[in-house]
């Protein structure tokens, strides 16, 4: 669950700067023979084609729920999260090790360094604007969490790969600044082909915490670790539930699904037992309302 957070505008943020960077770090890759720089470029026509694929996965996860789909389909968006994962680890990191290892056996002459220095710079700014539009989502939804214990545990994924993306690309855009710099200044061009293959060690990396992430949710996630407490604690306050037998969530894209098993208070009569559930129930969808699916069930015991 990702709070108040913004995940469309974190992606459009990023969609805009990385097509920039993109066609900016594609002229100077032509120009100047960068081995860092084509990588670079090729990063980030990946991450604009992933945030096209989150896109449409958000899209998707509002289809209405259906007799074949009954809990409707906001797991969509954690099979496009995956799956922009594996095309970071593809196409973003496996060409970035193989053009720098290219490099390393056959190292090419630099030209124009100074107009990638400067198409980095460029990138490093753009991409500094998506991050910090990033960072103001992420905020909103990790309250007092610090960014680890966020990344392990967010419901977010879209918002989880946009947020490793612009890392990932803000760390990429560094390590080919320095990479060109050192060349320039060594006149050695393994520097260059060196910062190739740490640019797609970075994104197999990233990739692959991306991936571990988003496979937990598409098996079958509950809600946040303070989310479900939260959910416990309110469920424990009312007047009608006696005792919490048991509470099971699962997190379904934006949507959430609860079922609870719990001991009630005694009532009159049957009606009262459900009208005193139906109470329940309707006080919880109106403090959780990301809460779309509740089964309730009185109990003595579990």
């Amino acid at each position: 669950m990702s709070g108040h957070a913004n995940s469309l505008k974190a992606i459009f943020l990023a969609l805009g700067a990385n097509f920039a960077i993109f066609v900016a770090k594609l002229f100077a890759a032509f120009v100047t023979g960068s081995g860092a720089m084509l990588a670079e470029a090729v990063h980030s026509l990946a991450d604009s084609g992933n945030q096209g694929l989150l896109l449409l996965g958000m899209r998707q996860s509002k289809r209405p729920a259906s007799d074949e789909y009954p809990l409707g389909w906001g797991r969509a968006l954690y099979f496009w999260s995956f799956l922009v994962a594996i095309l970071l680890f593809s196409i973003g990191g496996m060409f970035s090790v193989y053009e720098g290892m290219h490099k390393l056996a056959h190292p090419e002459p630099l030209k124009w360094p100074w107009l990638a220095l400067g198409v980095l710079a460029f990138g490093i700014v753009a991409e500094s604007v998506s991050m910090r539009g990033c960072m103001v989502e992420v905020n909103k939804a990790r309250h007092k969490q610090n960014l680890w214990t966020w990344f392990r545990e967010t419901r977010s994924s879209e918002l989880l790969v946009i947020f490793g993306e612009d890392l990932a690309a803000l760390l990429g855009l560094s390590l080919a600044a320095l990479a060109v710099g050192a060349s320039m200044l060594t006149g050695n061009l393994i520097y260059d082909a060196i910062g190739t293959v740490a640019i797609g060690v970075l994104l197999l990396v990233m990739s692959v915490l991306l991936a571990i992430e988003v496979k937990a949710l598409l098996i079958g996630q509950g809600v946040e670790p303070r989310r479900r407490t939260e959910l416990l604690s309110f469920l424990e306050g009312r007047p009608e539930v006696a005792e919490v037998l048991n509470l099971i969530t699962l997190q379904m894209g934006p949507d959430v699904m609860v079922a609870i098993k719990a001991r009630m208070q005694p009532a009159a009569s049957d009606r009262g037992l459900i009208d005193a559930i139906n109470v329940v129930e309707a006080a919880m969808k109106a403090r959780f309302t990301d809460v779309r699916w509740s089964f309730f069930e009185p109990d003595i015991s579990d």
